[in-house]
């Protein structure tokens, strides 16, 4: 088992990044899956989720900015992140729910 997040990087506020998330799990196209974030300091958190059905659930406050989808063909999952503010600084990882081990997560700056 194995969660790659990447995409991160430095933005200004305002901005757009999208974040990918190489999922190599068995029976992929069976779970929910989630991009969660992580401030110093502060438990990890969901933020967006997609389900079987292509269901979509998001933190309110990004509800609007960010876009969560995914290809089961490829097991990846994607996090479209626009008009990104100073609070969405974090680390962002993915995962799939209910959670298994934690993979290496993808930092996310938003700094003018």
């Amino acid at each position: 088992v194995q969660l790659q997040a990447s995409g991160g990087g430095l933005v200004q506020p305002g901005g757009s990044l999208r974040l990918s998330c190489a999922a190599s799990i068995a029976d992929f196209s069976t779970y929910v899956m989630g991009w969660y974030r992580q401030v110093p300091g502060k438990p990890r958190g969901l933020v967006a989720s997609i389900a079987t059905d292509w269901t979509t659930n998001y933190l309110d406050s990004v509800k609007g900015r960010f876009t969560i989808h995914k290809d089961n063909t490829k097991q990846m999952v994607y996090l479209q992140m626009d008009s990104l503010k100073s609070e969405d600084t974090a680390v962002y990882y993915c995962n799939r729910i209910p959670e298994i081990e934690w993979g290496q997560g993808t930092l996310v700056t938003v700094s003018s």
